[in-house]
């Protein structure tokens, strides 16, 4: 970035904020992008990075209206999808949005009853003695919900509750990996000084060489998202599949403390080498998808570890900073006392509960010092350091450097990243194909949060295509 004046590279109280006040949480959450606009249903021209419109937003154009809160309602719409794999149960989900509606929405009775839902399921029901696969259907369930309260902790009267919470979801998520069958290997593979937590799903314990897909979470995603939107259709299709925590994902952020790297591949390689040690992986074909906000990291690494035969970007994501507003994108300047200056004195200040509840989820997993403030219900003081990490994410000088074939996964109404997956997909020399799911079956938003079903047939279909049986 070109240094220019400091009276001119600071942005003044009023250009700071202009917008940013009025379009509240819910429109910070889906990157300030009216989803009902042009920019977002069609996406914007190669070169374009700024939405064409700011008029109201309308983050879920045709779909259920569950919350009158777009952010609620995405997050709602994300627990019914669930239930296509069985991570959530439609009747449970919408009694708990019917109790949130008359309680008032807001964070609190959110977190609260989607909290006493994971508590009900994992406890034991009243007169009856469940068996083996009913509690591992209500754990599995139950991981959900405890996700859904996880999201929304931050802006809750308990922020302090959030590595809590995560313990309560990742509790859940491992009580249904052991009761299934087979269970799950288990394992830490190095990483630095922190390994990674791996689940490794196999159809069965014969030994059977076959396929596997690398499966990578997004920016604040859980394991039980990696079930419906990978493992149980892997499994049906006689694949592996390895779910794993990365950095500034689950233990590794919530309990760990370790942030989002823009070296995925560092992340992915030593994943690859314990796959390839096993006899039950067929080593010429292993696969890497990245949902959300890992439809840049997961590109990243293919970029650089070669071993893996086939690559899904759901979506493509080239630039991971242009999904925040740019009202906030404009306080990063070069100079780090300038920005965070800016940041606390004139951004911070005007801040809305819910914006501050929004900037603290969405920053924390590129800050432990974010994190940390925001469980104690503070706003973090440095800006500049996540932002530098956040804006460092950028595909663009690396791109053309992946030669499996890709599969970029666009989505009608994206809320975040709109116009990337086509800029990808643009970019990409390698053999290459690009979907885009709609509305017209219920499959539009930000990674067809209704419809994960159609996600995974679209997503190994053309798996299966690249990389068939020998």
């Amino acid at each position: 970035m070109t240094h220019v004046s400091q009276e001119a590279s600071r942005p003044s109280r009023r250009t700071a904020l202009t917008g940013l006040v009025g379009l509240g949480g819910a429109a910070l959450a889906a990157g300030c992008t009216p989803a009902g606009s042009a920019t977002s249903e069609q996406g914007p021209s190669p070169g374009a990075t700024e939405p064409a419109t700011r008029s109201s937003p309308n983050t879920t154009p045709g779909a259920m209206t569950l919350f009158r809160d777009p952010t609620f309602n995405f997050n709602g719409l994300w627990a019914l999808g669930g239930a296509g794999f069985g991570g959530s149960e439609v009747g449970e989900v919408l009694t708990a949005v019917n109790t949130i509606n008359k309680a008032g929405p807001s964070a609190q009775t959110y977190v609260e009853t989607f909290k006493k839902l994971g508590d009900r399921l994992m406890g034991v029901p009243e007169g009856s003695r469940p068996d083996r696969q009913t509690r591992r259907s209500r754990a599995l369930r139950a991981a959900q919900y405890y996700a859904q309260a996880l999201f929304f902790v931050l802006g809750s009267d308990a922020p302090a509750d959030e590595e809590q919470l995560y313990r309560a979801g990742r509790g859940a998520w491992d009580t249904f990996c052991r009761l299934c069958e087979p269970a799950p290997v288990t394992t830490d593979v190095p990483y630095g000084r922190t390994p990674l937590p791996v689940w490794f799903f196999r159809p069965d314990d014969s030994g059977k060489q076959r396929p596997t897909v690398i499966l990578t979470n997004g920016s604040d995603g859980q394991n039980v998202d990696m079930w419906a939107y990978g493992v149980a259709a892997a499994l049906e299709r006689d694949w592996n599949a390895l779910v794993y925590d990365g950095p500034g994902q689950g233990q590794l952020l919530f309990v760990d403390r370790v942030v989002f790297t823009p070296r995925w591949e560092t992340v992915v390689t030593p994943l690859v080498d314990w796959l390839v040690a096993r006899s039950d992986v067929d080593t010429g074909r292993i696969a890497l998808t990245g949902l959300s906000m890992a439809g840049n990291l997961a590109p990243r690494a293919a970029a650089f570890e070669k071993r893996i035969a086939a690559l899904v970007a759901m979506p493509g994501c080239l630039e991971p900073w242009l999904g925040f507003p740019p009202e906030i994108r404009k306080i990063l300047t070069p100079d780090k006392a300038e920005t965070n200056d800016t940041w606390n004195k004139e951004v911070v200040p005007a801040l809305s509960a819910a914006d501050a509840a929004t900037l603290k989820k969405r920053f924390e997993p590129f800050s432990a010092p974010a994190m940390l403030a925001a469980r104690e219900g503070k706003v973090f003081t440095d800006f500049y350091t996540p932002a530098r990490r956040i804006e460092s994410l950028t595909l663009t000088s690396v791109v053309d450097r992946i030669t499996a074939p890709t599969l970029v996964l666009d989505y009608e109404y994206e809320q975040f990243y709109p116009g990337q997956p086509r800029r990808m997909f643009d970019r990409l020399t390698a053999p290459k194909a690009y979907v885009k799911l709609t509305a017209a079956t219920g499959a539009q938003l930000h990674c067809s949060p209704m419809a994960p079903q159609q996600h995974c047939d679209v997503v190994f279909d053309w798996l299966q295509e690249k990389l068939p049986g020998r």
